[in-house]
C-alpha cells in the first residue's frame, strides 16, 4: 500500500510540476513524493497498522501462554 501511495504522490507532484514549469526534475519530485506520501501513510494506513499490531500482540500472548505452559510442566515433572 505504502509502495501505491508513493508513486501515486509521484504521478500527482510530477504532474502538477510539469503543468507549472514545463519540465520536471526527477529528483525533487521524488523527494517531494517521498515526503507527501510518508505523512499521507500515516494517516491513512492508520487502521491497518493498528490490526497488524494486534494480530502480532495476540500471536506473542499465544506464543508466551505456551511456554510457561511448557515450563511449568517442566516444573511439575
Amino acid at each position: 500500500m505504502r509502495l501505491v501511495m508513493f508513486v501515486a504522490a509521484f504521478a500527482i507532484v510530477a504532474g502538477i510540476w510539469l503543468a507549472v514549469a514545463g519540465s520536471v526534475p526527477v529528483m525533487w519530485a521524488l523527494v517531494i513524493a517521498l515526503a507527501v506520501s510518508g505523512v499521507a501513510s500515516y494517516f491513512v494506513l492508520n487502521r491497518q497498522r493498528e490490526r497488524f499490531a494486534q494480530r502480532v500482540d495476540e500471536r506473542a500472548r499465544k506464543a508466551a501462554a505456551a511456554f510457561e505452559a511448557l515450563k511449568a510442566r517442566e516444573d511439575a515433572d
